[in-house]
Parts: C-alpha cells; sequence; structure tokens
C-alpha cells in the first residue's frame, strides 16, 4: 500500500485495552479493517459520532506526528530509523492510566512524572525529522488559522507541528471535541468501563510507524519493543 504520510505513535499492545479501544473507535490500524462499535448505553449521542474524529487514526498516542515524507525517503528506510530508535530507549513504566476532559475532547493520560516520556518523545521528535518533506505554504496557514502562540509556531516552523517538545502533552485520544457537560459526563461512564481494562503498571514499552492512505485513515506498518 502506497501511504502519503507517516507517523510515529505509541499504540498499546494487544491485551484488553487494545481490544476496547479499536472497538471503541471502530478502526483496527493493525488489520486495516472497519471494527463494529459495542453496544453502551446511556451515551449522550452515538458512538460513531462521538469517535469520528479520532477514528482514522486507530486508538493511539502521537509522539511524531504525521508528516509527507521527504523526497528519496522510503519506508523501509523508516523502519529501520524506527528499530533503531527504540534500541536505544528503555520502557518508561507509569502506574496506570486516568480518563481525562482536555479541553472539549477526552483522553487517557498517565499517572505521575512525565518527565521520562517528555523526553523520549522530543528526541523522537528530533530523530525523524531528517525525513521529513517541508510543510507547505498552505499547510502552514492551516494550522494558524486554529489560533497559535508565538512559541507554538515556532514549532510549527522548526518541527512542522506545534505541540511537540514543551507544548507535548501525551494523550491516547478516545473522542472528537464535545460540548463540555457532555465530556464530562462521558468521563464518568468511560471511568466505569475502562477502569479494569487500564493497565497497572502501564507501561510505554515501545512505537509504531504508521501509515496514512489515501482515505485519511492510519494502518500500522511495524511496532518496535524498546529495548534500551
Amino acid at each position: 500500500m502506497d501511504f502519503k504520510r507517516y507517523a510515529i505513535y505509541y499504540t498499546p499492545a494487544p491485551g484488553p485495552l487494545a481490544d476496547f479501544g479499536t472497538a471503541w473507535l471502530g478502526w483496527d490500524p493493525v488489520q486495516g479493517l472497519k471494527v463494529q462499535h459495542p453496544t453502551i448505553s446511556g451515551l449522550p449521542r452515538p458512538i460513531d459520532e462521538i469517535t469520528e474524529t479520532p477514528r482514522k487514526y486507530g486508538l493511539h498516542a502521537t509522539i511524531k506526528p504525521p508528516f509527507r515524507p521527504l523526497a528519496g525517503t522510503d519506508e523501509s528506510t523508516l523502519c529501520t530509523a524506527l528499530e533503531t530508535f527504540c534500541a536505544g530507549h528503555p520502557t518508561i513504566r507509569h502506574d496506570s492510566l486516568n480518563v481525562a476532559q482536555l479541553g472539549r475532547f477526552l483522553a487517557l493520560r498517565p499517572e505521575g512524572d512525565e518527565s521520562l516520556l517528555n523526553d523520549m518523545a522530543a528526541q523522537a521528535v528530533r530523530a525523524f525529522d531528517r525525513f521529513r518533506a517541508p510543510l507547505t505554504e498552505g499547510e502552514i496557514a492551516k494550522r494558524r488559522a486554529s489560533g497559535l502562540t508565538p512559541a507554538q509556531d515556532a514549532l510549527l516552523q522548526t518541527w512542522g507541528y506545534p505541540y511537540v517538545m514543551e507544548e507535548f502533552r501525551f494523550h491516547i485520544t478516545l473522542t472528537g471535541k464535545l460540548p463540555k457537560a457532555e465530556g464530562k459526563a462521558l468521563v464518568t461512564q468511560l471511568e466505569e468501563i475502562m477502569t479494569p481494562l487500564l493497565p497497572r503498571p502501564f507501561l510505554i514499552d515501545g512505537l509504531a510507524l504508521m501509515g496514512e492512505d489515501e482515505t485519511g485513515k492510519f494502518h500500522q506498518i511495524t511496532r518496535q519493543s524498546f529495548s534500551g
């Protein structure tokens, strides 16, 4: 399959969290297949609508945001680079994950000190930036239209994305934007459903190379374990 963009994501290892997340979002990026949503009563709106925005990415946390590859960069080069990067990093341990409301969307956030995680993410942004084609003027304008601080705009120009480095905040996205009252109620519902599924401890044990197809859906190309 030819991919128009690539990204480096954290994706959960196979298990209860990955299984629920795949069904919740309705997309399996490993198999490249649509998945039937679970039946959950009492949701503030249809699950298909709640998860429409994050569905195409699959259950993930962005580490190196999606980028168009620089001319001459092939998939095997990216796979080798990911293998090398992961071989140099140890597993990062957190107590668990929490369902959190981040502005108008919901996500899973790690418990505890995030300094090691943030440092790893910054290193990944630097390591894979040599494979990134420069942003077009249209891409820059689209990002700026959402409203960026001067610091975020500087990051956009340097790294192709405004929410990296000091602006990075690890999160595993669960929903699109919702009215805040709906989001607050949904936090309670998802906590009840997901608490038994959340790993304790939560281990960030590897990263995945993802590819975006022509329809905008992301597929997992390879997942490499940390072995540093």
